[in-house]
């Protein structure tokens, strides 16, 4: 049966490249506890197991995807991370900076007393790190190395298997640390932590499972009876622009909404506004009732980037919105940020309005913020295109730093030229880009195939890597996971003193971890540590890919 299958393969080796993603995908989502591997790490574990076979793809093909793969990591980060290079940024870019020596520091110590090659020791700051992209860069510098041929490819086999037997460590040590092990130093509960920091920032007391399970904007109708005498702009000032009445109806009458407009008893309003603040409005009004015919209206969402100075670094209870008009979410890069009345704005947020279909109030709301995001699916081939052309022919230069020859590589270069035709392209949202599901795509294909052809390559050799070092790589996987991460939470708690939400959730954005981030908002109950991790991940996803050509050099004058 294996003889069979093994035969297919060789005959159509794109076959193997399939089979790999599927199994591999199929792994990444079996959960262990709070562990999940994902579907990189599983591909790659695939692609190991099926490279035994001898089965190998052309190298074109990795470079390629590799190339899709780098260009939309840095498209989609790019108007985050330029965002961030402010003052809070660049204060919460100490934790990225501590990341990014202690990583190197170790990763040259390991290097020096383990005698490890240049591909072991890029792969092993890969894993540890939690950062695959390093992979791609790191193989991409190796290439460029004045080695023979074999040597070359041992090297990149080397850097694959490190990276898997190193992942599995790091990303298990960085998950279990920040949502179990650093809250208990800190000495702190994160849960109510948490909740203080919600209540703070002007959400309402709720459970965090349901704010994560209802819909943020709803609409309800009531019956005024508590609500009898009051005038509406008094109601809008108590809602405190976290809902609007809508619609009044008076003995089956629709009436003109004026901000002197008096209710009576007995009149029914709609109210459309976020869930927290409707849950509250009986008390304030009368009685909910289900039956909405004749008070139904139509509603519309939009959205648009934020790009009005003036607005930013604003808490968004500071929008002047019309009466009807509310925001629904805000989009921060690839995260969608809890909606609280004190969270700080950005430029290039992405705020979703919710209003009146047909009224005005949407239009002026749009007007006042910056430019509405265009509706659509169709993708900029050309511009990505020649974004990639231009970040390949810049990868290209090399310069010496220290006397040692050092180089972007294909993906610097193309990771560098993402960046900027994001961030330009966010600054003119009318101009056709490239659509977030597009980028998506672009990103978990081109990362997955790229991993899967040298995971298929370099099979035949893992298994004597493996036996070579034994326990010390899983063992270093720990160590540079956590003690970056334990030097950042004394920083971050005792000089820069973050709320543990905040820092937790920036020691899991420093490291890349979407698993450690998913752990910390378990714990926490809510997305408080978005607040941190925003941050911290735009910065050190742009950074951690950078210095696959920096080990790869650094390593390779250890051993000189």
């Amino acid at each position: 049966m294996l003889d069979s299958i093994a035969s297919v393969l060789h005959q159509v080796p794109e076959l193997a490249l399939f089979l790999a993603l599927a199994l591999g995908y199929a792994l990444g989502q079996i959960r262990f506890g709070p562990i999940q591997l994902g579907g990189v790490c599983g591909t790659l574990i695939a692609a190991l197991l099926i490279g035994q076979l001898g089965i190998t793809l052309d190298a074109s093909v990795k470079n390629v995807f590799f190339m899709l793969f780098i260009f939309a990591l840095g498209y989609a980060g790019g108007p985050q991370f330029f965002a961030n290079l402010n003052a809070k940024g660049l204060r919460l870019g100490i934790l990225c900076l501590i990341e990014v020596v202690v990583v190197l520091a170790l990763v040259l110590l390991a290097t020096r007393f383990l005698g490890l090659d240049q591909g072991t020791a890029a792969g092993m700051m890969a894993g540890a790190a939690t950062e695959s992209a390093v992979v791609g860069t790191a193989t991409d510098a190796i290439s460029k190395l004045a080695l023979p041929a074999a040597r070359i490819a041992e090297l990149q086999a080397n850097v694959v298997t490190a990276y898997s037997i190193t992942y599995i460590f790091g990303l298990i040590a960085i998950v279990i640390v920040t949502s179990q092990i650093f809250p208990l130093l800190l000495r702190v509960n994160l849960r109510e932590e948490a909740d203080k920091l919600w209540e703070k920032m002007g959400g309402a007391q709720a459970e965090g499972d349901g704010v994560q399970a209802t819909p943020e904007m709803v609409g309800r109708a009531y019956r005024i009876s508590r609500g009898a005498g009051r005038r509406l702009d008094a109601l809008q000032h108590i809602f405190a622009g976290r809902a609007s009445i809508t619609r009044v109806r008076r003995h089956g009458k629709v009436l003109t909404l004026e901000p002197a407009l008096r209710l009576r008893a007995n009149d029914e309003v709609l109210v459309i506004g976020h869930r927290p603040a409707l849950v509250a409005a009986e008390a304030v009004l009368g009685e909910e009732f289900a039956d909405t015919t004749g008070l139904n209206m139509a509603v519309s969402a939009v959205e648009v980037v934020l790009q009005q100075a003036a607005l930013v670094g604003q808490p968004l209870r500071q929008l002047a919105l019309p009466s009807g008009v509310h925001v629904a979410a805000v989009v921060r890069g690839e995260h969608s940020m809890p909606p609280l009345p004190d969270l700080a704005l950005q430029r290039d947020d992405v705020l979703r309005l919710y209003g009146t279909k047909d009224g005005r109030e949407l239009t002026t709301a749009l007007a006042a913020i910056g430019k509405r995001v265009p509706t659509g699916d169709r993708s900029n081939i050309v511009y990505a295109s020649i974004g990639i052309v231009l970040g390949v022919y810049i990868g290209g230069f090399t310069a010496r730093l220290g006397g040692i020859p050092f180089s972007l590589g294909t993906g610097g270069g193309a990771l560098l030229t993402g960046l900027v035709f994001g961030w330009y392209q966010a600054r003119k949202p009318g101009m056709q880009g490239i659509p977030s599901s597009a980028l998506d795509m672009m990103k978990d294909i081109g990362l997955a195939t790229f991993i899967a052809c040298v995971g298929l390559a370099s099979g035949p050799q893992a298994i004597d890597l493996i036996r070579q070092y034994g326990l010390s790589l899983p063992l270093m996987g720990v160590l540079i996971a956590v003690v970056p991460a334990s030097l950042s939470l004394l920083v971050g708690h005792f000089f820069l003193k973050l709320e543990a939400p905040v820092l937790l959730g920036a020691i899991a954005g420093q490291q890349c971890s979407t698993p450690a981030l998913s752990a910390v908002q378990n714990a926490a109950g809510n997305s408080t540590p978005l607040l941190g991790y925003t941050i911290t991940y735009a910065i050190s996803n742009v950074v951690l890919p950078l210095l696959g050509p920096l080990i790869v050099a650094l390593a390779g004058s250890v051993h000189a």
